[in-house]
Formats: C-alpha cells, structure tokens, sequence
C-alpha cells in the first residue's frame, strides 16, 4: 500500500488491497470564529493500484515540517521490476533528507550571519535603504535554501539507493513531485512525469489551474538533446509512436518513459538524470488548493479537469478519491483495450471551507463559459 502520514490524529482511514484514504483535521487558531475555529482540511491523499501489477505508487503527508505550520506532500511513482520497493523508500526518506539539508544550509547561514555582524555591518542583501531588515530579502533567501536543500537531499537520496544490500536499481526507479509550505511560501521539487497543479481565482472570477512543474518525458527537446549527448537513444516503438523512450545505446531496453527519475542507474550515465526542477512562489489569496498527482491521472485527465473534479466534491475529504476514480473512468473509456495504470492524488488545500462556494461557483461558470458557443 502507497500511503504514509505523520499525524495519528485522521479522521477516516480506509484500507484496502487496492486502495487508501487518508484525510487530516487541523484545529484552527482559537482567536477566530465560525468556521476558522473549526476543524479546517489540510490533505486529502488517495493511491489506487492498476492492473498492471501490485501498487507502486506512493503519497505522502507531513505536518510540522520546517516550522509549526509547515507541511510536506509528495506523490512518488515506481517503475521497473523494483518500483513498488523504491517508490516507498524515497517516500520514507526524501522528506527528513529535504528536512535535514535545509537544516544544515540553515546553520551554516547563521554562521555566516555572526561573521558578518563581526563588524557591525549587516548583509546588504538582508537589509533596506533605512538598514531595517528586510522581509522579501530574508524570504529570498529561505526559499534559496530550501531549493539547494532539495537539490541536495534529490542527490542523495540517489546515492542511498545505489547502497541497498539486495535492491537491483539498474532498471527501477521512481518519480518524485514534493510540495514544501512554509507559511506563506510555497516550494516544489519536480522530478520526472507526475505534476503539481495549483487552483486560484482569477481577477474576473473565474477558475484557473496553473502548472507549477514540468513534465520531464523524453519528448521535450532540451531532455532529449541531454540523453543523445551521453550516447542515449530517443524514440518511440511502432505500437506507440507517440511516446518517447530513452534506451541504452546498444540493446533495446529498457525504454524508460521518462528522462528524469531517483534510480535507474544503467541509463545515469546516458543522459538520465536525478536532478529536480525546484520552483518557488508566494501563496496568495487567490489561491484554493494543489494538486499532486502521477502520470496515471494527468495521461487522461487535463489540468483543468483535475481542478473542476476537486471544486465540485461536496466533501474535500473525497476529493483525491474523486480525481483517481475519474482518470480509472476515463482509462477504461479512451484506451479499452489497456491496462489502467496506478493512479494516485494529493491535495493539499490553502484556504478554509468556507471559500469551497465560491470556487464552485468559479467551476461552474468556467464551464458554462468554456462550452458556450461564440456569437456569430
């Protein structure tokens, strides 16, 4: 089973062969009222396993990362003979590794500050034209470190599985997309074909799904141009020609779909790399939820399905559940004659309950609008 959570306070948990639910109330502050001093949605996490085999996605959640209020949430799918092993392995580790770089860049940072203030002149970089510290100085530079610290962990993260006694990493692997809040900043790690999609209103009103990562398939040039310069292979079999694969220079294997990925070290020295896309960005108001998910749901499912999919559940504890049961749906319908793949969803919402019907009401005249014909 794909789930990992580090409260023991859930409000249901379902478990089964196939699948798992996880939903977490957080309490909100006591100074409030109505809603806001109430149980308030923090995550909602749903794996599904396919038909291909056992399930070798995972999903994570984990509060108090960073700070108090912080929370980490990552999605991790598995391929290769052993996916499902190396999948929860790096959902087990990666987050503490993140946890552990920052905290060390943290230190050597207050190191540097108590040289630096040796003598008496504070660090321009931190400071206003009036010598007060400034707040988007100080911002920039955490969010500096916890891109390095995940750049870092990603590293090394890779190196520990090239250690496991018994664990055959030459043709297994997994993806890996993390979101990282810390208050108001949001930071996301992305590394391989699984995505993080952010939820916000637009100035007019309207529901918008904004892509926070990119897919890293073999197909985008800059990753194919990388791959063909270590002596790899970029192409796509006859049965599938749209789906490019990254293959060793001499033997047709393994056709990996994807040219980023922890693991599969044949192909590290071909091109295929353990490095993450690291972003950053300030969570505004505007902003209702992201979306994490694997490839299994973003192959059938757009972006702005997703979205709509997740405002329109009543109960946001069902919303990742909604999201994995539609892409089975819509598996079953465009492609009837293949294996549904695993598929897995975590939402991590930003704002209380009490927006929900506002942003379904932004759903439903996004979709009004997108399927009204223009007048002639």
């Amino acid at each position: 089973m794909g789930l990992c959570a580090s409260s023991e306070h859930l409000e249901q948990v379902q478990e089964a062969d196939e699948s798992i639910v996880y939903v977490k109330d957080e309490q909100g502050g006591g100074g409030g009222r109505g809603l806001e001093c109430g149980a308030r949605k923090v995550a909602s996490l749903f794996s599904q396993r396919g038909k291909k085999g056992p399930n070798q996605d995972s999903v994570i959640l984990c509060q108090g990362f960073g700070m108090e209020d912080g929370v980490f949430v990552g999605a991790f799918d598995g391929h290769g003979r052993c996916g499902q092993v190396i999948s929860k392995l790096v959902r087990d580790y990666l987050p503490f590794m993140i946890l552990s770089h920052r905290n060390a860049l943290f230190l050597a940072g207050d190191d540097g500050d108590d040289l630096a203030f040796s003598d008496a002149s504070p660090p321009p970089s931190s400071t206003d034209s009036s010598g007060r510290s400034s707040p988007q100085a100080a911002s920039a530079q955490v969010l500096e470190e916890w891109r390095e610290a995940c750049t870092n962990a990603f590293a090394a993260m890779d190196g520990e599985l090239k250690l496991q006694a018994n664990l055959d990493c030459s043709f297994s692997g997994t993806t890996a997309v993390c979101a990282i809040k810390q208050g108001k900043d949001l930071v996301v790690a992305n590394l391989g074909d699984s995505r993080a999609v952010l939820a916000t209103m637009s100035e007019t009103g309207y529901l918008q799904a904004v892509q926070l990562t990119v897919d890293h398939k073999p197909s985008v040039p800059e990753e194919a141009a990388r791959i063909k310069r270590s002596e790899g292979r970029v192409f796509g079999l006859k049965d599938e020609p749209g789906v490019m694969r990254v293959w060793l220079p001499a033997e047709n294997s393994p056709g990996l779909a994807m040219a980023r990925s922890l693991g599969d070290f044949r192909l590290k020295r071909h091109g295929v790399i353990s490095t993450p896309e690291v972003t950053s960005r300030r969570v505004s108001a505007a902003d209702l939820f992201i979306v994490l998910a694997t490839d299994g749901v973003w192959d059938v499912l757009s972006n702005e399905e997703v979205v709509s999919i997740v405002c329109a559940t009543p109960r946001k504890q069902h919303a990742s559940k909604a999201v994995v049961e539609a892409a089975v749906q819509r598996w079953r319908s465009k492609f009837p004659t293949s294996r549904v793949d695993d598929c897995s969803a975590v939402c991590l919402f930003l704002r209380d309950q009490a927006t929900w019907a506002t942003a379904a009401a932004a759903a439903r005249k996004s979709r009004r609008a997108a399927t009204t014909p223009a007048p002639l």
